[in-house]
């Protein structure tokens, strides 16, 4: 028997009514994700099961032919250890650099505002830009840093031509165009630390550097996570910098596994190939995002 207190509970026809004016917000949004993610993503997984080409009209039925041919294809899992390979470089650094620079604009240094841009703004930056900007700096005649390198009697860098030294030279460039997006997010939240925390450690005869152990990366740490996965997924999706900047080479040292679809794809004309990669991939990112999401879940608990 209910209450005399408790709400009438709404009927069948009072939950449409309620119903109908949260439809008719989210229907806009409800059809865009329809026409720009569902239809393309089963439009994708269609051509995945074809011989699809940009040289043929009419594409046959072949099933899962294309995704045993990627799991036999040597270069696609080359290109796949390049991409985890540029992952590992530029992971760290983007969230150890990007936590040092919050830090020092959280203690305090004169003209916060200045040093804010100027972390910030290269992140601002057109892809276009950046890789023109990096090209030039790392000329092996008339570049900046060989320039530097000559000043202190080192040896010139084949920076975008050398192999062993070419996907280090993009993940720099990487570094300095995103750092200060992790930048903004760490500076956010060392402003919501309670600033009781370092008074009473103050008073404990606690230093700077105790404060920073025992305070502040732990309070930072679920964000830490949150960047840590943030890099991960968008390190694992480059593309832009290293087609710009190198192209894949030299000799397909540096070719991602994005750029080896957009090869298949648009320069051997096998979009059903492609698609397959594509899913291949996919499938390893959701993968990898769901056990660092299983991690954190477990770091909470």
């Amino acid at each position: 028997m209910s209450s005399p207190l408790a709400p009438p509970t709404p009927g069948p026809r009072s939950a449409r009514r309620l119903l109908s004016p949260g439809l008719l917000f989210a229907l806009p949004f409800l059809v865009l994700f329809a026409v720009f993610m569902l239809w393309p993503l089963g439009q994708g997984l269609w051509m995945s099961l074809t011989d699809t080409s940009l040289s043929a009209h009419s594409p046959d039925f072949i099933g899962l032919d294309n995704f045993s041919e990627a799991v036999r294809d040597a270069e696609m899992w080359r290109a796949l250890g390049h991409t985890l390979w540029f992952t590992a470089l530029s992971t760290v650094p983007l969230v150890a650099v990007a936590l040092g620079m919050a830090l020092l604009v959280h203690t305090g240094l004169p003209g916060q505002w200045v040093w804010r841009l100027a972390f910030f703004a290269p992140y601002l930056l057109p892809v276009g830009v950046v890789g023109l900007l990096w090209i030039w700096l790392y000329q092996p005649d008339l570049g900046l840093y060989n320039h530097l390198l000559d000043g202190l009697g080192l040896g010139q860098v084949a920076w975008l031509s050398d192999p062993s030294v070419a996907m280090s030279a993009i993940a720099l460039t990487t570094l300095w165009w995103t750092v200060g997006f992790n930048f903004l997010l760490y500076l956010a939240a060392l402003q919501s630390v309670p600033d009781h925390l370092y008074e009473a450690a103050a008073i404990d005869g606690a230093g700077a550097w105790r404060r920073l152990w025992s305070i502040t990366l732990p309070q930072l740490s679920r964000i830490t996570a949150v960047i840590t996965v943030l890099q991960i997924l968008a390190s694992l999706k480059v593309f832009d910098q290293v087609y710009l900047l190198t192209k894949g080479g030299p000799d397909n040292s540096t070719r991602p596994v994005v750029e080896y679809v957009y090869d298949v794809g648009f320069t051997g004309y096998r979009l059903g190939y492609a698609s397959a990669i594509s899913y291949i991939f996919f499938a390893l990112v959701v993968l990898a995002s769901a056990t660092q999401y299983a991690a954190l879940r477990r770091r909470e608990k």
